[in-house]
């Protein structure tokens, strides 16, 4: 087959290495067969990502377990990406590999409506200190922040929680670290991404962050969707029947005034209980206190409400709950679960399956580390940096 006679022999060496991380080609011979390439093409794009460190032949690594000698294998320690997670009240960061393998991490607290002027200085040796010992060049930083954040301008741009916040850049501060790209996404999408990052084999998800805030990421067809202003699946902050109660964001009867994490704070306190974070609040309802399951319950029947709504618009396959609160997922999802089947449509939840977060408590750094990872490895990216890479040595 000649390389005009279809559009498939156009793939690039970022394709080629595209469908070698996806598990599709192992071989030479596979990529010649998936793309209609021919064989000197093949060789050619594969020789350049094997001199550019992208690729290894099997038979050159002592670990490959026997592997057939023209294998090719992605070489994960071509470089590390830096995961950044910012919230409310802790930073959780990491070096991870180019297969999303957590090298070296470091979660701390901070104090409450600390500014990006204080923290991000810290921050900033913090990954300096984790880098000692990684050889690896850094190849992007991928950074979370609550709220709707400007992908571009790298600036959050709403955040109730983070006051101080927006508008200031983000970047400058990371770039003391590394002089590597630096992508930002608000806390929920990037929950999104660590799921579609761990192999979940569902193309269409609603992930729901429920801790202090409550936000949503929304999986389309295997893509997160930011939304045109960066603002999908920010459902905190959707008005419901809440009377009056005021809510951080300065609006009144807003979904996170009864359901938020700090709002299951403030009501456990009232009833002469004492926790600081909803984390607490977990701690004590996993211990089975009565007063904090009910809380828990509670707030998740009210997300119910909003997220039937979303169910009967979208028609996921899956809701993952992650967060904070759903460290104690049976107690939470029985709440949602409860609203939820009494109001969406019963076609919509008939396959309808609830998820805990894969990742736990480090789906945000693995969400953050995906963000930075599916950048710098599209095949763009790497045809930019195989195009660069010719010139300099021309």
């Amino acid at each position: 087959m000649s390389e005009s006679s279809t559009a498939a022999p156009l793939a690039s060496a970022g394709d080629l290495l595209d469908l070698i991380r996806a598990g599709r080609a192992a071989s030479r011979s596979d990529l010649q067969r998936l793309t209609g390439l021919s064989r000197t093409a093949v060789v050619t794009r594969v020789a350049a990502l094997v001199d550019a460190g992208y690729l290894a032949y099997g038979d050159e690594l002592a670990s490959t377990g026997g592997r057939p000698a023209g294998s090719l294998l992605f070489n994960a320690d071509a470089g590390v990406v830096l995961a950044v997670a910012i919230g409310r009240s802790r930073s959780q960061l990491a070096v991870f590999d180019l297969e999303g393998r957590e090298l070296v991490g470091d979660t701390r607290d901070h104090p409450v409506g600390v500014s990006p002027q204080e923290l991000m200085p810290t921050v900033a040796d913090r990954l300096r200190a984790m880098l000692v010992h990684v050889s690896a060049p850094v190849v992007g930083i991928g950074v979370s922040l609550p709220g709707v954040v400007d992908q571009v301008r790298l600036i959050s741009v709403d955040s109730p929680v983070m006051g101080g916040w927006d508008g200031v850049e983000l970047a400058p501060f990371l770039r003391e670290v590394a002089d590597a790209p630096v992508f930002l996404a608000n806390d929920a999408d990037v929950l999104a991404r660590s799921e579609l990052f761990g192999g979940t084999p569902f193309r269409d998800l609603l992930v729901v962050k429920a801790s202090t805030g409550l936000g949503m990421g929304v999986v389309a067809d295997g893509r997160v969707l930011a939304g045109h202003l960066g603002a999908a699946g920010e459902i905190g902050h959707t008005r419901i029947e809440a009377g009056d109660l005021p809510c951080r964001c300065g609006a009144f009867g807003c979904l996170e005034s009864v359901a938020g994490g700090w709002a299951l704070v403030n009501a456990f306190n009232d009833s002469g209980r004492e926790a600081g974070h909803v984390r607490d609040l977990v701690g004590f309802a996993l211990a089975g206190d009565a007063v904090a399951r009910k809380l828990l319950r509670e707030s998740g029947r009210r997300l119910g409400e909003v997220l039937a709504v979303a169910i009967n618009l979208l028609n996921p396959e899956a809701i993952v709950v992650g967060g904070d609160m759903g460290v104690a997922f049976e107690i939470y999802t029985a709440g949602v679960r409860e609203t939820v089947y009494a109001r969406s449509t019963a076609l919509a939840t008939r396959d309808l399956q609830f998820l805990p977060a894969t990742h736990g408590d480090s789906a945000g750094l693995v969400g953050c580390a995906a963000l930075a990872i599916d950048h710098v490895l599209s095949p763009a990216a790497v045809d930019t940096h195989l195009a660069e890479s010719a010139e300099v040595r021309v």
